[in-house]
């Protein structure tokens, strides 16, 4: 990570990547400075609420990351990006999205976390579409015109007030990963309850892994007359990429044992910053990795 002060004393030109997360509540006017190489600009975890009229100076921008700020409005200025192709404004507020926000030219649009009810019909024109995020919003219909993106892979629509799945879904060609849990038209029954497991009974340890959702800790489960060494995995937020914590838990205990699935222990209660979790049984050291976790450079490879 850069620092606004670097940016200013030009110790940044030339930069083709930029990230800056210092509370900013102005877009900083020198990052135009970059214009003629930024091809990457992170400014999430700041505190804006609009981008400058003239974004569209930055001709070479094709990644704009600006989660975790104050927007309310998908900016309008996206459009005039010419090679900007991947999109992220995760947990702001955005309740509306124009019709020109959307540019064209768009492979990857991360609205998750926000207050959307719709999208517009112009959804329908960004045809190199593959990945769409829009977890956790309050979105009650698709576009039909989504249907027009024949490239989309990957759609995430959990946690919205969807009534049901538009058919179109089952002809897009390419459609490879649906998630949709906790829409009106699917809400199950609360799974059996889960032994309660308060956080002070556990020592955590070291990190075992991480996902779009939580991450997961070895740990120690303190009994009345032994321990045990458990996995304990805490969700990451109120809404997560794929939907809700609670969703995400249902659907474990629904699936029951199996030999083939890690068992399940109990819920965690208690976490000092009221996350959810779920305690685990510690898979056996003789199992091994198939696959190292993503990288930004594996997922956006496509």
């Amino acid at each position: 990570m850069q620092t606004l002060m670097q940016l200013r004393s030009g110790a940044l030109r030339g930069a083709v990547s930029l990230k800056l997360s210092e509370g900013l509540t102005r877009f900083p006017e020198e990052i135009f400075d970059l214009a003629d190489t930024l091809e990457v600009l992170d400014l999430s975890r700041n505190e804006l609420s609009e981008l400058p009229a003239d974004f569209g100076r930055l001709k070479k921008l094709r990644i704009l990351f600006c989660s975790d700020n104050l927007f309310t409005v998908l900016p309008v200025v996206l459009a005039d990006c010419p090679v900007l192709d991947m999109v992220g404004f995760k947990a702001n507020r955005i309740a509306t999205v124009p019709p020109v926000s959307l540019n064209r030219n768009l492979r990857w649009l991360i609205l998750t976390n926000n207050n959307i009810t719709a999208l517009p019909a112009t959804i329908g024109r960004c045809h190199r579409m593959q990945k769409l995020a829009l977890a956790g919003n309050q979105i009650s219909e698709l576009s039909a015109e989504l249907s027009n993106c024949h490239n989309l892979a990957l759609l995430r629509i959990s946690a919205n007030r969807l009534t049901h799945l538009p058919g179109w879904l089952l002809t897009m060609p390419r459609l490879a990963w649906l998630a949709f849990s906790g829409n009106l038209f699917n809400t199950a029954p609360a799974a059996a309850a889960l032994p309660s497991i308060p956080w002070q009974q556990l020592e955590i340890g070291n990190v075992l892994g991480e996902g779009a959702s939580g991450i997961i800790y070895k740990a120690i489960m303190r009994g009345a007359t032994e321990n045990r060494i458990v996995a304990v995995k805490i969700f990451k937020g109120a809404v997560t990429s794929d939907g809700l914590p609670e969703d995400e838990m249902n659907a474990f205990i629904a699936a029951g044992r199996h030999p083939g699935l890690v068992q399940l222990t109990g819920e965690l209660t208690g976490h000092p910053e009221g996350n959810k979790g779920i305690v685990m049984e510690l898979i056996s050291e003789g199992f091994h990795n198939l696959g190292m976790p993503p990288s930004f450079a594996s997922c956006s490879r496509d």
